[in-house]
This record gives C-alpha cells, sequence and structure tokens, in this order.
C-alpha cells in the first residue's frame, strides 16, 4: 500500500537540512514503521540514495492536526550529510494497519 500512498499522507517533515525528494521520503517512512512496529530503537538504512542511521525517539508529537510517534534521521545524500525529523502521521499509521507495539511486560514482583 505504502507505494500508492503519496508520502506526504505518511510522513511530515518537522525539519530537514537537506531537501527530500519523494524516494528519500519513503525510505525514511519504511525504516520508521518498522522501528515503530517492532518497538525498536534505531536502525541501520543503506541504498542508492542515501546511507545512515534512523532513531525511534519514543515520543508522540502534535503539531495542530497532525500527530504521532518522532523520528531523527542522520543522513549521507549525494548532497553531503543531513539530519531529518520527522513524525509518522496517524492517518499514514492507519493506512498501513499498524498497531502501535505492546509495552513490554513488567516483572510481577519487585523482590
Amino acid at each position: 500500500m505504502a507505494e500508492q500512498t503519496p508520502y506526504w499522507l505518511l510522513i511530515s517533515v518537522l525539519f530537514s537540512s537537506q531537501p527530500l525528494t519523494p524516494a528519500l521520503a519513503m525510505t525514511l517512512h519504511e525504516a520508521a514503521f518498522e522501528l515503530y512496529t517492532r518497538g525498536e530503537g534505531s536502525r541501520e538504512v543503506a541504498g542508492d540514495l542515501l546511507s545512515g542511521r534512523v532513531n525511534n525517539l519514543r515520543k508522540d508529537v502534535s503539531l495542530g492536526g497532525i500527530a504521532g510517534p518522532a523520528f531523527e534521521a542522520e543522513i549521507e545524500t549525494e548532497r553531503g550529510s543531513g539530519v531529518v525529523r520527522f513524525v509518522l502521521t496517524r492517518q499514514g499509521l492507519e493506512m498501513m494497519k499498524a498497531q502501535p507495539p505492546s509495552a513490554p511486560a513488567k516483572p510481577k514482583y519487585l523482590n
């Protein structure tokens, strides 16, 4: 479904020191979506367009009508290195039918 859905419905960029192409935005979305669904903290990304690391900030942010889990990517492209901070939109998560990761089980006893 992500191939047919415009990237601007899936992610909302809060800050980018590099111009984002649709292909670059989709690469970041795919990495962040995997981190979100698996509950992981960090993931390497590599390909023809970029290399770097996407970090799950483990925070939900809201800016006006846009809300969702926040991510930060440190990337290296043909234009140089940069940082991208973005949100996976709730609308996009619903379209991808993602469920938030379950919280780790707490120990039954403290002692």
